[in-house]
């Protein structure tokens, strides 16, 4: 049976305040062999899917520096020192991205972006009843543009590779085993 590593000791190699790069290392239980893994310690995100009275979806468009395009979104964000609880950060997120409330929240389900070099979580909800409350409160380095989208629409962009932000395909599959039940 696959044991766990043990853990001979970690640094903090560098970190800019959103992250933490962490060299861990680690012995093989089978060899005994230690390597070093590097490891992003970072806040927990939200991701919210919300949708309206009459069924549309507001998703956000923005550009992203990792890929060098535009990638269209659910609202989310980090879980900030300050919300407490994901799901604040989620009520915030979306007000903020959206300028979005909603009636009705319902946790989806939690996910791990990449457990292979992250340590966080990313929580899912549903976020029921959305209405436009406010205008956008955005951050400086936040520029986006909100599209009301249905459900039909969504899952074409998916089908279609339109839609490739993995986050956001993993809260429409936990949304679709929501609605199932």
């Amino acid at each position: 049976m696959i044991q766990p590593w043990k853990k001979k000791g970690e640094k903090v190699d560098y970190d800019c305040g959103f992250f933490q790069v962490t060299v861990k290392n680690s012995a093989s239980p089978v060899t005994g062999k230690e390597h070093p893994f590097y490891v992003l310690n970072t806040w927990d995100w939200v991701n919210v899917i919300a949708i309206t009275d009459d069924g549309k979806i507001p998703m956000v468009n923005q550009y992203r520096h990792g890929s060098e395009a535009f990638s269209l979104e659910i609202p989310g964000g980090a879980v900030d020192r300050n919300d407490g609880h994901a799901l604040e950060g989620a009520k915030r997120e979306l007000l903020e991205e959206t300028g979005y409330e909603a009636r009705e929240w319902v946790e989806l389900g939690k996910i791990r972006p990449n457990p292979a070099i992250l340590n966080n979580t990313c929580h899912i909800y549903l976020a029921k009843g959305a209405k436009k409350v406010a205008d956008l409160d955005l951050d400086e380095a936040e520029e986006l543009e909100v599209q009301l989208h249905t459900l039909a629409e969504i899952e074409a962009m998916i089908r279609q590779g339109q839609l490739t932000h993995a986050l956001v395909i993993a809260a429409f599959q936990l949304y679709a085993l929501h609605v199932k039940k």
